[in-house]
């Protein structure tokens, strides 16, 4: 295996870990705010690590700014929808989580 391909699995696995983080925050957190924390902060970084291994696997620079631009689209589409989503439950009257 070459340097390139550790780099790339390393980046894979690492963003698959995020992945799980943000699900398991999804499932865990008590309230719909910490829930859109985890969701786009840790998919959101899980994403860019996966895009960033799969960037060293492209076979050009143009297939590896593709890659890059699809994670600039996500990242303002996440960023959109959560929100939305915030804004929707503060005009519903969902409270903050207190312990």
């Amino acid at each position: 295996m070459s340097l390139t391909e550790i780099a790339a699995a390393t980046l894979l696995t690492t963003g698959a870990a995020f992945f799980l983080a943000g699900t398991i925050g999804l499932l865990r957190f008590p309230d719909v705010y910490t829930r859109l924390h985890a969701l786009t902060k840790a998919d959101n970084v899980g994403l860019g690590l996966v895009v960033a291994g799969l960037a060293l696997q492209a076979e050009s620079w143009a297939v590896a700014g593709k890659l890059l631009l699809i994670w600039l689209l996500v990242l303002l589409a996440g960023a959109s929808v959560a929100h939305l989503v915030a804004g929707a439950a503060r005009r519903r009257g969902i409270r903050l989580w207190q312990r």
